[in-house]
């Protein structure tokens, strides 16, 4: 049976069995055949858009920042995506048969109640990354308005928690955009998606011609040596640097590699979901990656310094309206970036706490209030906390969960899934009192041994006091994560099958 047919002959017959439910919202429920409509071209399209954003320049030019050359940073980019691409497939395949959103599958392995953990887990991380797109956003708005009113940039001004009062308030301001936008609910944003990615992209253009022309060339730009080559002053070391930057590229999309069945739930065909997301999703990473780097390594030349912000190097022009014009563009992009990557999901994953109680828009709300408490500007302060805390901590907590949901839906239980069932409080998939402990026992043992590296990471340990191995571990976490959680789910879902 075609995953289409699946659904035919599913999601619209139990939907009238399982609308009283108080696990049944309408955001929860299965998307039935005629809301189908997402093709080939909408994933592409997707993942274009999605990709094309200024945590993806940044991303690139951290890793120039750390020693690597052009070719290897791009590389490490692609492989990462490459990577992830097979998670993010796999999961998708569940939301494309059953229409069934990222919480609601969650149950088959976690449990009706269990599924909050992943949820939650995976909602945190979204709310962080919302605070981080909100905070970028209001970051242009500051750097810009700064360069037509200096004295908000005054040298001294005080700053509370690491950031200044004006700072603050345009980061306030573009959070109250943000706000509004999900007030006014989802469809709101498919304008500003249609138009958001050919506006970043031309604006990357831009920058790559004026770094092109300032520094002479492509050559002397894409010609700075890797800091790891003999000689230079980090040579013999890049393969310490390679594979916790390369597990940190994984952990940039491994949190849409979990909730992707929110998206191909609208698939009309399995076809669809994978071959968009294969084309949208490694190259448009690579090609705006490429623009970052180049770019940032035009700025060693011109002004001396790695620049890996392109607010900062967009503040260095100084035509009012090349200025106005960048402002609105980057407030734009990040925006639509935004509310897709990042609201529609965690909004899904607190409805599961309370599907009667918390709708989207509620969802929302919980999300922007809780990515102000996270002070994102801290995350992003630095290119190395930013790859090595934030990006590999996470890493860390979504492979073991990852892990675990491909081993439950493609070898526990074959793609087949009793859909009535993953809405009911004493079917299949209650478990014991709704939580599946063979799941949330593998999902603890697969992130433990990331624990002590993250905890000497963010220094609330001695490094000096951690075994060498656990601190070695933490460069692969979601690897390990992944790995172990896949495979302890299997052995103990063999040995106590309604745990």
């Amino acid at each position: 049976m075609s995953s289409s047919a699946g659904l035919r002959a599913n999601a619209p017959d139990v939907e009238a069995d399982i609308a009283t439910s108080h696990l049944y919202n309408e955001d929860l429920a299965p998307v039935p055949a005629s809301g189908r409509k997402w093709g080939t071209l909408s994933f592409a399209a997707l993942w274009i858009s999605m990709s094309a954003c200024i945590p993806t320049y940044m991303l690139a030019s951290s890793l120039i920042d750390g020693g690597m050359n052009w070719w290897q940073a791009v590389l490490t980019i692609f492989l990462g995506n490459v990577i992830v691409l097979v998670p993010m497939v796999l999961n998708a395949h569940a939301g494309t048969r059953y229409g069934i959103p990222f919480p609601v599958l969650c149950r088959a392995s976690f449990g009706t109640l269990g599924a909050n953990v992943p949820a939650l887990l995976r909602a945190l991380v979204a709310c962080g990354w919302f605070g981080i797109q909100t905070y970028i956003g209001g970051e242009a708005i500051y750097k810009i308005l700064a360069v037509f009113w200096p004295g908000l940039a005054a040298p001294g001004a005080a700053r509370y928690l690491g950031i200044s009062g004006p700072e603050f308030a345009c980061f306030l301001f573009f959070w109250g955009i943000n706000m509004l936008v999900i007030y006014k609910g989802i469809n709101s944003i498919r304008l500003l998606l249609n138009i958001k990615a050919p506006l970043l992209i031309a604006l990357g253009l831009v920058l790559l011609g004026w770094a092109y022309r300032t520094a002479g060339g492509f050559g002397p730009i894409l010609s700075q040596p890797s800091a790891f080559d003999p000689g230079q002053p980090k040579a013999g070391a890049f393969w310490g640097f390679f594979f916790p930057a390369l597990t940190g590229m994984i952990g940039f999309w491994a949190t849409l590699s979990l909730n992707i069945p929110d998206f191909s739930r609208y698939a009309k065909t399995q076809r669809d979901q994978a071959l968009g997301q294969a084309l949208g999703l490694p190259l448009t990473m690579a090609l705006y990656a490429f623009i970052g780097v180049a770019v940032t390594s035009a700025t060693t030349l011109i002004y001396g310094r790695t620049i890996w912000d392109p607010v900062d190097v967009l503040t260095r022009f100084t035509n009012p309206v090349v200025l106005v014009v960048a402002m609105f563009a980057l407030c734009l992009a990040t925006l639509a970036t935004n509310i897709a990557a990042n609201v529609v999901s965690p909004a899904n994953d607190f409805a599961q706490l309370l599907p009667r109680r918390i709708s989207f828009r509620i969802g929302g709300l919980i999300t922007g209030v809780i990515g102000i408490a996270m002070m994102p500007w801290k995350l992003v302060a630095d290119p190395s906390g930013y790859i090595f805390t934030w990006l590999i901590a996470y890493g860390a907590l979504l492979g073991p969960i990852g892990g675990i949901m491909i081993a439950d839906y493609f070898v526990v239980r074959k793609r087949e899934l009793n859909v009535a069932a993953l809405y009911s409080a004493t079917g299949g998939y209650s478990y014991r009192g709704g939580f599946s402990w063979v799941a949330i026992g593998s999902l603890a043992a697969g992130a433990a041994p990331s624990l002590p590296g993250f905890l000497a990471a963010v220094k609330l340990i001695d490094p000096a006091g951690v075994p060498p191995l656990l601190l070695h571990l933490y460069s692969y976490a979601w690897f390990v994560g992944f790995g172990l959680s896949f495979g302890l789910y299997l052995v103990l879902r063999r040995l106590a099958p309604d745990s």
